[in-house]
């Protein structure tokens, strides 16, 4: 199986200029974790993933505005915190040892080479998708997600 197979299409995006209340509202109105970030709508230039924690630990812990551009709180490549992508090509296992290794409960799925968004998989969609035929997979996921950090760092703000 492919992330093609089971990613979620067409997501819904804030560009990095947008007030972060706009994100806020987007995650809670489609009750979702993360929402990617990209330069502009038309050729959605993967830049940046905005999750919730980003908002708690980047944005609300620091004190920031409601009209603070998500750029602030975002995560970005480079910055300690980096998001990691799949293609749509590569097989489900390879998203969830990537999800795996790093933590994380979603993942964007992007063009060959261009960074253009093209899904995201998150740890429902392989949930949905793998729990049936292999759930004790999906279990080892979640535990190696859950799987607390040893490294304490402080997270960079912007």
């Amino acid at each position: 199986m492919k992330a093609r197979d089971i990613m979620t299409s067409n997501p819904e995006v804030v560009t990095m200029d947008e007030p972060i209340s706009v994100a806020a509202r987007m995650m809670r109105e489609l009750s979702i974790g993360a929402v990617p970030v990209v330069e502009d709508r038309s050729a959605m230039h993967l830049v940046g993933i905005l999750t919730d924690r980003d908002l708690a630990v980047r944005h609300i812990a620091e004190g920031h505005t409601e009209d603070c551009p998500v750029r602030h709180a975002m995560t970005k490549r480079g910055d300690g915190e980096d998001f990691y992508t799949v293609r749509p090509e590569d097989t489900v296992e390879y998203a969830m040892n990537l999800m795996s290794e790093h933590q994380v409960r979603r993942t964007p799925v992007v063009g060959d080479g261009d960074r253009r968004l093209v899904g995201i998989i998150a740890l429902a969609d392989v949930a949905r998708e793998v729990g049936s035929r292999d759930p004790a997979e999906v279990v080892k996921l979640l535990e190696a997600i859950s799987e607390p950090a040893t490294d304490r760092t402080p997270v960079p703000t912007g």
